[in-house]
């Protein structure tokens, strides 16, 4: 009888501690930037607060991507987060105005021209393992 391969191995593990890191941080970070000084730029503090949320979500389903719905759920939260490192992202380099106060997608989550320093680049990167991770470690069963 042969058991069941994991996910989380290897560089699985590494993968989901840091979506967990991130997600840490930047709740943490969302939640400051509200309470403290929201009124001064709430776009940049409510992306930062949906950035929260989608590596909350993209961690858990992760997690539990041996499920084909949580298997859908990464993809889906791992597309969005691409996507909204890359659209932010490129935002806050053409029009820096819009972004008051960084928000943890804001410069490729990497160093800003005003020598603001994000999260050296992890968010750019980590949709891109994410997505590689999710294709490469589908179950024969989930791809039917």
């Amino acid at each position: 009888m042969t058991t069941p391969r994991t996910r989380m191995t290897g560089i699985g593990r590494v993968l989901v501690v840091l979506y967990a890191i991130m997600a840490l941080a930047s709740t943490g970070r969302s939640f400051v930037q509200i309470v403290r000084e929201f009124d001064e730029a709430p776009l940049a503090y409510t992306l930062s607060a949906v950035a929260a949320v989608v590596y909350i979500l993209a961690t858990l389903a992760l997690v539990f991507s041996r499920s084909q719905t949580w298997y859908r759920i990464a993809w889906v939260a791992i597309c969005f987060e691409l996507a909204g490192v890359l659209i932010v992202g490129t935002l806050s380099y053409v029009v820096p105005e819009v972004f008051g106060h960084p928000s943890v997608w804001s410069y490729f989550g990497g160093i800003g021209p005003d020598g603001y320093i994000g999260y050296l680049f992890v968010p750019l990167v980590l949709p891109f393992l994410g997505l590689w991770w999710l294709r490469t470690h589908t179950d024969a069963r989930l791809s039917a």
